[in-house]
């Protein structure tokens, strides 16, 4: 059986691995998960909030013919949106992969990955040409600050 039937705050759902539903409001916060009580199927069934939401207007009118009495008033349901995955909790994302020649060349200055733009401003002054260069590149190449690749430019005009 590739389906089950849950119950969420009272209401019976056939759910999907995969499928997303939007459900009344529930105590659960964003990003937790739990179990719901599972009616039919077999397995582990685990919902995760994905968001807490509010449902469409629902525009509400009251009239009187004759007296000139009108009164109109709107409500939205609070809801939220549910994703549904079989036999627990899902994978973990692959590790992200480094781009090719993401290494720092040799003349790049010490600890220049972790600078901040003001850093890399600041430093440029103190840097030889070289350093300058290998580091304009490695920003062209991996990082792209337009911030650092503006003092990076400033500097080798300078000199």
């Amino acid at each position: 059986m590739n389906y089950a039937i849950i119950r969420l705050g009272n209401k019976q759902h056939r759910v999907r691995d995969g499928e997303t539903l939007v459900v009344d409001r529930l105590p659960t916060g964003e990003g937790k998960s739990f179990e719901p009580d599972v009616l039919l199927g077999e397995g582990k069934v685990t919902a995760t909030v994905v968001a807490h939401e509010r449902g469409p207007k629902i525009r509400i009118g009251k009239y009187r013919r004759r007296t000139g009495y009108k009164r109109h008033n709107g409500f939205r349901a609070a809801t939220s949106r549910v994703e549904i995955s079989f036999g627990g909790a899902k994978k973990a994302a692959a590790p992200k992969q480094e781009k090719p020649g993401a290494e720092a060349p040799a003349a790049l200055p010490e600890g220049y990955a972790e600078m901040t733009i003001a850093e890399i401003k600041a430093g440029t002054a103190d840097w030889s040409r070289e350093q300058v260069e290998a580091a304009l590149a490695y920003e062209q190449a991996n990082a792209a600050r337009k911030g650092a690749i503006a003092a990076l430019e400033h500097a080798l005009k300078e000199d």
